[in-house]
């Protein structure tokens, strides 16, 4: 953007998201003088910064939500989108597929003329599609090709999706078990310790669970870590993981679906990681 003049025969700019400031002779200053931090357009410039910041975080999220949930794109939304930089940058580089499959590789653009992707032979193309998904990671075949193939492209993602940690349904798994007990027993010295944990993580804490909504194959499932109930400030461990229906009835672990399944093991993953770790423990890792 061009460069305000305010107060002093100062003029103040945005590079990126810092507030930048020059001198009357054009000289670019290390801060803001004192002298002009109140100026209006100074102010309009931080609360500028301030909703950019917001902005970029509603767009990776909703991306993020796209992906999560495998919902089908419109071509022509993301194309609209797509001249808004907080909305592209959080799209760039993520695996997109055609709704049969057919054709998948790395979004680069979108437009009106079409979605501009890399695909698996390195090869430019453009599709022509109505829509598109951007399929969660446990869900692709070939996710450590794609991996090494973006490495070698020095394609970065904003969303984590080729490196998001992922985990699939054990071959012996007993279909008609109720709960998954690998995460129980992480200790927290107060239980306030753990929900922090779990907001900062993006999870909702209610009832005494810290809780992980999937939407999979028109169904949604949610998966459920127990966190405690009692005093903040009591100490606490992590429980079971089970996975319910939104009225809460409890799920046979055989009925959840590779996604709900892979995001809820993450969840109660997450919370076991910040566990007080006993020193024989320590010591047998």
């Amino acid at each position: 953007m061009g460069w305000l003049a305010v107060a002093g025969g100062y003029e103040v700019t945005l590079e990126g998201e810092n507030l930048v400031c020059r001198n009357a002779a054009g000289k670019t200053l290390r801060s803001v003088p004192k002298a002009v931090r109140d100026d209006p357009a100074v102010a309009g410039l931080r609360q500028l910064t301030e909703w950019l910041t917001r902005h970029q975080t509603q767009c990776r999220a909703e991306v993020e939500r796209w992906m999560v949930r495998s919902i089908p794109v419109s071509a022509a939304l993301l194309a609209e989108v797509w001249a808004d930089a907080a909305w592209a940058d959080a799209a760039r580089n993520l695996v997109v597929t055609t709704p049969d499959g057919g054709r998948s590789g790395f979004l680069r653009d979108a437009s009106e003329k079409g979605i501009g992707l890399v695909d698996l032979d390195g090869e430019t193309v453009r599709l022509d599609a109505d829509q598109l998904f951007f399929p969660h990671p446990v869900l692709l075949d070939d996710v450590d090709d794609l991996r090494e193939f973006a490495a070698e492209l020095e394609f970065g993602q904003s969303i984590d999706q080729l490196f998001r940690e992922t985990w699939a349904r054990p071959a012996d798994l007993d279909a008609s078990a109720s709960r998954v007990s690998a995460y129980a027993g992480g200790r927290y010295q107060e239980l306030r310790h753990l929900t922090a944990r779990a907001a900062t993580a993006g999870f909702r804490v209610r009832g005494g669970y810290a809780v992980c909504r999937v939407h999979e194959n028109g169904r949604v499932i949610e998966a459920r870590s127990w966190v405690g109930s009692e005093d903040p400030y009591y100490e606490t461990e992590t429980g079971d993981l089970i996975f319910t229906d939104p009225d809460g009835t409890a799920l046979p672990l055989g009925e959840v679906g590779p996604v709900a399944w892979s995001e809820g093991n993450r969840m109660a993953a997450s919370l076991y990681a910040g566990r007080v770790v006993a020193k024989d423990e320590e010591e047998a890792a």
